[in-house]
Order: C-alpha cells, then structure tokens, then sequence
C-alpha cells in the first residue's frame, strides 16, 4: 500500500511540474509575440502605442494612391477605414490580387513621420468564388470585403 502511495504521488508530482513547464513555455513570452490588429483611425489616434510595435493594419486601399515601381520594388499607397487615411510604404511586388479599393492587411511598424512601413500586405476578399461568364472581365468577378466585415 505504501509503494502504491508513493508510484501514485510520484506521478502527480511529475503532472504538476510537466503542466508547469508547459504554460510558462505556452504563456512566458507570449506578449513579445502578439500582433496587435489596428485600423488607421486608432493607430492615428495611439501613434506613442504604435511606434516600434509590430502592428497588422487593416483597411481599403484608397483609389489614387498606388504608386507601384517595379524597378526598385517600391511600392506606397494608403489606406483608409473610412475616417482616417494611413501611407502605406512597402518593399517587395505587391500580391497578384492588389489593386485601388480592394481590402488589404498590412504588418509591419509606424515610423517615426508617420509612415507604415511593411514587407507584408495580404489581401483580404471574400471566399465566394464563380468562373467569369462569357464577356464578363475579372475585376467585375473579383470582390472584396466591405470595412464592416
């Protein structure tokens, strides 16, 4: 019976410490790894938060504003939520599906005069999908998600 005591509390004790070391190895540096989702207005409006910080953020390409320069891979535009506007600069091509009015999310960190910069834009669109019908161009197929999804 004594044995039995010992094998059963051995084994809790090994329990406790195996959870233990998992959640300090889950939880321990999980603030220096999240990503924060912000929209241009909050960023405008936390810009001492936002600085340094490794950010995604979301919003729609302003129509206007792409400047897009194969040669050097440099790619600006903004983005808006609908009440603020943010300048966008990234490196790299943009993705296949980039264009004026579309959703995109950006990560990357607000520089100190007020620019995004970025190595990452994603496209956000929905997932419905349907074959262009005879005549019909792609972009009238394509469809992005409205701000308020």
């Amino acid at each position: 019976m004594n044995e039995l005591w010992r094998g059963r509390m051995a084994a809790i004790v090994a329990l406790l410490i195996a959870g233990g070391a998992l959640t300090y190895i889950s939880m321990g540096s999980l603030g220096d790894n999240l990503v924060y989702y912000w929209s241009p207005t909050e960023v405008n409006a936390s810009k001492d938060e936002a600085m340094g910080a490794t950010i995604r953020l979301g919003g729609q390409v302003v129509p206007g504003t792409v400047d897009w320069k194969p040669d050097s891979q440099a790619l600006k535009f903004r983005i808006t939520d609908g009440q603020t506007e943010q300048l966008v600069t990234s490196t790299g091509a943009p993705p296949q599906m980039f264009r004026e009015g579309i959703g995109v999310v950006v990560e990357g960190r607000l520089q100190g005069d007020g620019t995004f910069e970025t190595d990452r834009v994603m496209i956000k669109h929905s997932n419905e999908y349907r074959a262009p019908e005879d005549g019909e161009s792609p972009d009238e197929v394509y469809k992005t998600l409205d701000m308020e999804d």
